[in-house]
């Protein structure tokens, strides 16, 4: 895989349609459209114990997609649904704020990412979104406050579509290849290749992308040795093929041969994530903070299957 030098210029080919995409994001009917409607209230069965939901969780996705994209607050967002179901002149009940509340933290997210014919490429990365405390002129000013409390955001992205294909939410303090398993797990595809930065060599991330065989593209950290020398049983360890590549090449050459490379697109994702959704949760709850990250992947999908731009080098 050739990378592009630095000062590689870039020129955009599809403009006329990814212009259309991006005026598209903001049509409100992709949020509230007759899909979501015709699933509006929850199937009533007969002989179930106790009482059952009037709100699908179609509808309650739906509700969190408007808050999501608009930024609103939840009372806002009641607002908004109930006006758009007066000019739509539909007969369906908008959810209170306080059942959108509720029954957020249960909900499961599909995040519907584009289907491939091949396998899939992955790249992998995490983020901090801050839960609340000072900004950050405050913090450069006076220091760090105690009450500044982050969530991480771990993300698996397809390389070639560009969507989210898994997420996971943690505490701060959770490391990187923790959950590196658990993202694998979310993903039912077949995976040709994951790349992630040096926090992912570890041998619970080799394994676990070893059972998907899949190609770990991973930089083995400063001072890593080598875990089965040649003269041991067995097959050649992965890890250990990419540490031996390292020391033949040097570290650049490797990255470049290898691919690894396309693991930048990680972090384009982040910001992607960041610049359309904010930076920032509005719930406290654990639960429902899940939800909402997970609420705003599946914007972040729904906007990419609109139209990513196709660019081309400028000679």
């Amino acid at each position: 895989m050739k990378t592009p030098a630095k000062n590689t210029r870039y020129r955009v080919t599809n403009w006329s349609n990814y212009n259309q995409a991006l005026i598209n994001r903001g049509n409100i009917t992709l949020w509230f459209s007759e899909d979501f409607l015709s699933q509006w209230y929850e199937d009533q069965r007969p002989n179930q114990r106790g009482a059952s939901n009037t709100y699908s969780d179609i509808a309650i996705e739906c509700m969190l997609m408007l808050k999501a994209v608009f930024k609103l607050p939840l009372r806002a967002t009641q607002g908004l649904a109930q006006s758009l179901v007066t000019l739509m002149r539909v007969c369906v009940q908008v959810p209170n704020f306080s059942t959108l509340s509720r029954r957020q933290g249960a909900l499961t997210v599909d995040l519907k990412p584009q289907q491939t014919q091949g396998k899939r490429a992955i790249v992998v990365d995490a983020t901090g979104i801050k839960v609340y405390g000072e900004g950050e002129w405050k913090v450069r000013k006076h220091g760090v406050s105690k009450r500044r409390t982050w969530r991480k955001l771990h993300l698996a992205v397809d390389a070639t579509t560009h969507d989210i294909v898994a997420g996971q939410v943690t505490q701060n303090d959770v490391g990187d290849n923790e959950v590196l398993p658990e993202l694998l797990d979310q993903i039912d595809d077949p995976i040709e290749s994951i790349a992630g930065d040096g926090a992912f060599d570890t041998r619970a991330c080799y394994d676990a992308i070893a059972q998907r065989g899949a190609q770990a593209l991973i930089p083995p950290r400063k001072g890593a040795k080598i875990w089965h020398h040649g003269n041991t049983k067995g097959e050649r360890h992965t890890r250990d093929e990419n540490l031996r590549g390292v020391r033949k090449k040097g570290m650049k050459k490797w990255k470049k041969d290898s691919g690894y490379h396309q693991r930048s697109l990680a972090e384009t994702a982040m910001f992607r994530f960041k610049q359309l959704m904010g930076d920032t949760l509005s719930t406290r709850c654990l639960e429902n903070q899940c939800t909402e990250l997970m609420i705003r992947c599946a914007v972040i999908n729904r906007m990419t299957a609109l139209g990513m731009p196709e660019s081309e080098v400028v000679l």
